[in-house]
């Protein structure tokens, strides 16, 4: 994490100077709202299961919960548009996955403290010709990227050095369409910000990073230029919110899951959610629904475990379509473990189990990943964990400090003095890693097939 302390101690003092105090907050309280303009993305804000999500709501909502403010988003449609109304005072701040840029700072926007570092990433489809390894062989390339961004600023500064360099600017995409489009071979490459790569090349696997351009950008918020003095609040904030540990449980809940990428095993599940998953998904909803726990999380952890094979079968004596092991079908009344509904209800009614055994002092999604890594590993050592990480200072209550202390049960300075001793530490924390991705990619391309049947009904209606 990157803050700028000179920059921000001339701003401060400068806010000292022109009286600054907490009548900033004040007078937003009196307006009524915090209006935060950003864009519909999964590195930005959507709406998730249970209503808005993502980083930047995370982000804003924590914000505004600790300044007593009511926040209302403002949803645009590109970087363009954000990067226009802020400048034209439409909003307060602008939280949407904005890199600070040297460019950006000589228009006179006015940043908020970095909270997050990202890499440029020139993305192309595998299979469709030869991948450029250097900037000097994108001369030629049919490239794309979204206009008014850090990534046609990149552009910009490359073609000094090579004139030959030519790019189109596209306004009705933002960058995660542009991906899509590379996928879809429309463009043979763009740029993009290795936090959006990271999640959206597991909905489309053939997406390769070609090569990584310059260093590392810090992201930030943009405060309009008015309301320039909700700068040290902002500082304070971001500052207390990295020493403890939300910026890292935040990073942690929509990028923790998303480091393990494997070409092959992506291509596969996405073609298996098409040809294995339909035969058991009304079993999948109604064991979710009779043990409440989310059925994509099942079907999910189903997949984790046997690749939806209701006879699978492993030398360690686990079997099934949730590869139950013989005295866990007991304890949950399975007859057979080969019988895909019988094992898909075991191991629901196993799961809820161990949800029901996770302290309350876990909260929210943290319930279902101690949940998960219980059912991998066995709640006796989950409780290990817990206590050595509590002994090593760190929260035994998040998944974010406890992926980090489960490894060490396999180290004997660390087992020796616990209860139940060694484990393969490792292993819950790649486990429930694995279910998390399985899980989002499930979900985006169920919503996918929806879009697609809506816009086909659409047609379908129009036609008639």
């Amino acid at each position: 994490m990157r803050y700028r302390h000179i920059a921000i101690l001339i701003v401060f003092f400068s806010l000292l100077l022109s009286g600054y105090s907490d009548t900033t907050i004040d007078t937003l309280r009196q307006q009524g709202e915090l209006i935060v303009l950003t864009r519909n993305a999964p590195t930005t804000w959507y709406e998730g299961r249970d209503g808005p999500a993502g980083p930047e709501y995370d982000l804003v909502t924590k914000f505004a919960e600790q300044h007593n403010l009511k926040v209302r988003f403002k949803i645009l449609n590109s970087i363009d548009e954000i990067i226009n109304a802020i400048r034209a005072g439409e909003g307060h701040i602008a939280a949407a996955g904005l890199t600070h840029t040297k460019d950006r700072e000589q228009d006179n926007f006015i940043f908020g403290p970095d909270y997050q570092d990202v890499q440029q990433q020139v993305v192309c489809r595998r299979n469709n010709g030869n991948l450029p390894a250097s900037p000097a062989d994108l001369v030629g390339l049919k490239l794309a990227v979204i206009e008014n961004s850090s990534y046609l600023e990149t552009l910009s500064k490359l073609k000094i050095d090579y004139p030959a360099l030519e790019w189109q600017t596209v306004t009705d995409f933002d960058t995660e369409q542009l991906l899509e489009q590379v996928w879809r071979k429309q463009f043979d490459c763009t740029l993009a910000d290795s936090t959006i790569v990271s999640i959206n090349r597991r909905y489309h696997p053939e997406l390769v990073v070609a090569f990584s351009i310059g260093e590392p950008q810090a992201m930030s918020w943009i405060i309009a230029p008015e309301w320039r003095s909700l700068t040290y609040a902002l500082e304070t904030w971001f500052e207390r919110s990295e020493e403890n540990g939300f910026l890292a449980a935040v990073h942690e809940r929509y990028y923790g899951h998303v480091e393990l990428f494997d070409y092959v095993d992506m291509r596969a599940f996405i073609r298996r959610i098409n040809k294995r998953l339909p035969g058991y998904i009304n079993t999948f909803q109604d064991a979710a629904k009779k043990h409440a726990i989310p059925w994509t999380l099942l079907a999910a952890q189903s997949y984790q475990e046997s690749h939806w094979r209701a006879h699978a079968k492993s030398p360690t004596g686990v079997r099934g379509i949730m590869m139950l092991t013989l005295n866990t079908a007991r304890a949950v009344g399975v007859d057979s473990r080969l019988d895909a509904t019988q094992s898909i209800f075991g191991g629901a009614k196993y799961l809820s189990r161990m949800m029901q055994r996770i302290p309350d002092s876990v909260q929210g999604e943290n319930r279902l990943w101690y949940a998960l890594a219980a059912y991998n590993v066995g709640f006796g050592h989950l409780k290990d964990a817990q206590k050595l990480a509590l002994k090593l200072g760190k929260n035994p209550n998040r998944w974010v400090d406890l992926k980090e202390v489960l490894p060490l049960l396999a180290q004997k300075q660390y087992y020796a003095s616990l209860q139940h001793g060694y484990a393969r530490g490792t292993e819950p924390v790649l486990y429930v890693q694995r279910i998390r991705n399985y899980r989002q990619v499930l979900e985006q391309q169920i919503k996918r097939k929806a879009a697609l049947k809506n816009t086909t009904e659409k047609i379908s209606t129009a036609l008639n």
